[in-house]
């Protein structure tokens, strides 16, 4: 909208009427009784010290940072199977069903290409992205700020936190300094530097919104840094900064509806980057901590259940056999408050801190049982290789199943135990059939899970399961111990609801 002169100026100056209207109000008021305002109370916030005004010199922390960040480009082929081609499409062959050749033609190939970032972290050509990045990656490019380009080779990679090493021929390069994420407050400064759309050596500034971030569903290990400062499609694996320009984390994803940016990024914090990437560049694998628990979160009915008083810890489920776990005298049912000096808040926490403890490592674990806080002593040690994940393969619905209102329950056979990829020696009673209105349902019971303990009693046949049940009274809360697809967890119930 345009605005004239003579508009403009009868605009000022009958701004500068409601402003000496508002002056002299102001002042009568004053004058004809109003009540004088004190000094406005300032108990409440922070000393003036810690609120200084001042915001980092942003340009110069740009400066000291991009010359370590890096543009990747990424090249695959991709095989298109079963797409036929509009030139040999016939009439004839849709109307008996479709073209008996079409499986018969080789499959045509498209190459892909992808965009990234990346930190150099030494200065003879090691460098830290995603492994979203870099995965099935036919040709990886690495184009420097000064722009020399070089062909990238994977030194290692590991999906479980998104995160990969590549290598390329090059000396005297400018390493990124490193910080310390644990140290990390929500409401700092931080800088995300990449390229987002390919728009190499952009600078988007933010501040920590949250940390500690788990269970988003990006990566098996979690412990995310959340900003908002801008992160788009091609900054992954590029760097967050905070105002010592210090990289305290790996941009690794974004929340977003429309597929750019929302306010809500994701990064992997550096003390866990620098761990993967140290034991990536040593054996070319991560080495990581393992007792042998299975694990879940602490809900306002368990903790009533296990005598815990707040909602923190993670509950053990089951011990496995021979782990360091059952030979330090873990416990099914143990709430797990702190693990090698570290108060516990969660699952995901647990789970971090143990797989970041060095093999071999004696600690000290505080654990909530039979109501009482005990000190447990476990050695760490190495996790495993990972079984093929069992199928989640339900109980086939055969006559004869005890029925109750809601469910119907087997007995678990060792022959039922081996179709389901369970030991043949688990022992409890199958749900064949849950309906998911009932009570049943709504506590979370599914179909194929073996009910093994009725308020930690054992359950090894429908007839002992039916009897367990019939001893609750109605709004009488009830604990189930259940092996789910080979996992155990504890389900909770209120009885009559």
């Amino acid at each position: 909208m345009s605005i004239s002169r003579t508009h403009l100026k009868g605009w000022l100056f009958g701004a500068v009427l409601v402003a000496a209207g508002i002056a002299a109000g102001l002042v009568l008021s004053a004058g004809f009784g109003g009540q004088t305002i004190g000094p406005v109370e300032t108990k409440a916030f922070p000393p003036a010290a810690k609120l200084s005004g001042l915001a980092p010199d942003f340009v110069e922390l740009a400066k000291l940072v991009k010359p370590s960040v890096v543009n990747i480009s990424t090249t695959k082929k991709v095989s298109l199977r079963g797409t036929p081609s509009p030139h040999l499409r016939d009439p004839f062959f849709d109307f008996f069903g479709g073209d008996p050749f079409r499986d018969l033609r080789p499959p045509r190939q498209r190459r892909e290409q992808s965009l990234g970032s990346g930190v150099i972290i030494s200065a003879d050509g090691v460098i830290v992205t995603n492994n979203h990045v870099v995965e099935k990656a036919d040709e990886i490019k690495v184009l420097l700020p000064d722009k020399r380009e070089f062909k990238g080779k994977v030194l290692g990679s590991d999906p479980k936190t998104d995160l990969a090493v590549i290598k390329i021929e090059a000396t005297d390069l400018p390493a990124a300094r490193w910080g310390d994420s644990d140290a990390l407050q929500v409401g700092e400064y931080v800088l995300a530097v990449g390229s987002p759309y390919g728009l190499s050596q952009t600078v988007t500034m933010g501040i920590v919104s949250a940390v500690g971030r788990a269970n988003v569903g990006i990566a098996d290990y979690e412990d995310f840094i959340q900003t908002d400062a801008a992160i788009n499609p091609g900054n992954s694996g590029g760097p967050l900064v905070n105002v010592r320009g210090e990289v305290v984390g790996i941009n690794t994803a974004i929340f977003s509806r429309s597929g750019g940016y929302q306010g809500i990024g994701f990064a992997a914090p550096s003390n866990m980057v620098h761990q993967v990437v140290g034991s990536l560049r040593k054996t070319g694998k991560v080495v990581r901590g393992y007792i042998g628990v299975m694990i879940q979160d602490v809900t306002p009915d368990l903790a009533k259940e296990f005598g815990a008083k707040e909602l923190k810890g993670a509950l053990v489920a089951d011990v496995a056999k021979g782990g360091p776990a059952e030979k330090a005298g873990f416990k099914a049912g143990d709430v797990v408050l702190q693990f090698n000096g570290k108060a516990v808040e969660d699952v995901a926490q647990l789970r971090n801190t143990v797989a970041g403890t060095p093999v071999g490592t004696k600690v000290q674990a505080r654990v909530l049982r039979d109501k009482k806080e005990k000190t447990v002593e476990v050695v760490v040690g190495e996790l495993p290789k990972e079984a093929a994940e069992r199928p989640g393969e339900g109980a086939e619905d055969e006559p004869g199943g005890d029925a109750l209102d809601g469910i119907s329950v087997q007995t678990l056979t060792p022959e039922t135990a081996e179709r389901m990829n369970l030991d043949r020696g688990e022992q409890g009673v199958v749900v064949a059939r849950v309906e998911q209105d009932s009570v049943w349902g709504r506590a979370g019971l599914r179909r194929g899970d073996v009910i093994q303990q009725v308020n930690h009693r054992k359950v090894r046949a429908t007839a002992e399961f039916k009897s367990q049940i019939d001893r609750l009274k109605k709004g009488q809360m009830a604990l189930f111990l259940v092996n789910r697809s080979g996992r155990k967890l504890f389900v909770t119930m209120k009885m009559g609801e």
